[in-house]
């Protein structure tokens, strides 16, 4: 069956740098300590009821946390805006099976849901790592919001996907659900510049000084992240159902957990000079970039002055 063809398949060069970073950090080291907000836990703790119920309660939990000024809005303003799109795609008949396209974008939405509360709660033990960093990273607002973004896309596409994809089922007719799956690619790719602009309203809008100085190449790798992410997640959950060895299922697990987790640290802490970071942000809040470098050669010619 496919599951076993693609054992071999779940660990390249880049996992295995991302396993590494993994084994070499806690998640859990810098969470904050924090008192649950009864409005956030009210908003999140039923099951999403549907598509619509989903998209609803998303954006009320991502309008709550921007006015309290907590950055985990950051990945809700773009989870959303996607969580419309694929309603919108959905209901104009874009997919072949539109059934199994609402029980996976609702399953999908819950496992979000589901570690949010737990985070919020404080009981990190039911929260996957990479959220905790995800989370605790957004919360501490010691970040670029560029990060806040990938950390989140990054625990929900190459975490939480997989699991989803096995909850709701591949099969029957799995290549046509996996056609479906792909298609989704297509519909995020519409959203790129749609969800830059967002980020840079509501939280940084030096982001798009950023996006006109490099051109379309962030837009380019955040697309390749999550299509790459999206592959991998179908190749995760072929192995969950069709591979009946219990050291095997382990296995893609342990892959899927470590290598989000290991992405997660190296995004919260790359290996980038402080004084880079700090530039960065300063272009972030809206400082322009000429300025902003300008700013860190001088910075930098005084270091080596010293």
């Amino acid at each position: 069956m496919a599951g076993y063809a693609t054992l071999p398949r779940l660990l390249d060069g880049r996992r295995l740098r991302a396993v590494g970073h993994a084994l070499r950090a806690d998640p859990a080291a810098s969470v904050p300590d924090r008192t649950p907000d009864p409005a956030l836990v009210d908003l999140i703790e039923r099951p999403f009821d549907g598509v619509d119920d989903a998209f609803r309660r998303l954006r009320d939990l991502e309008t709550h946390l921007r006015e309290a000024g907590d950055r985990r809005a950051v990945f809700l303003t773009i989870y959303t805006r996607m969580t419309a799109a694929v309603r919108d795609a959905i209901e104009g008949d874009r997919f072949t099976d539109a059934d199994w396209m609402r029980r996976y974008t609702v399953t999908f939405a819950d496992y979000y849901r589901r570690a949010f509360l737990a985070f919020e709660r404080g009981d990190l033990d039911a929260v996957p790592d990479p959220w905790i960093v995800a989370f605790s990273t957004a919360v501490e607002a010691s970040a670029l919001v560029v990060q806040d973004a990938f950390l989140g896309i990054n625990a929900h596409i190459n975490y939480d996907l997989a699991l989803a994809l096995r909850d709701v089922g591949i099969d029957p007719d799995r290549r046509r659900k996996r056609t479906d799956h792909r298609a989704i690619n297509d519909v995020l790719a519409d959203l790129i510049d749609a969800q830059q602009v967002a980020l840079a309203d509501h939280y940084a809008p030096g982001i798009a000084d950023v996006d006109a100085t490099l051109g379309r190449v962030d837009e380019a790798f955040s697309l390749f992240s999550m299509i790459e992410g999206r592959a991998q997640a179908w190749r995760i959950a072929t192995v969950l159902t069709d591979v009946r060895w219990a050291v095997a299922r382990r296995y893609a697990r342990w892959v899927l957990r470590a290598t989000a987790t290991g992405s997660a640290i190296f995004v919260r802490s790359p290996p980038v000079d402080p004084r880079l970071l700090a530039a960065l942000r300063e272009t972030e809040r809206g400082i322009t970039l000429d300025d902003t470098l300008d700013r860190l050669g001088t910075r930098l010619d005084r270091a080596i002055g010293d």
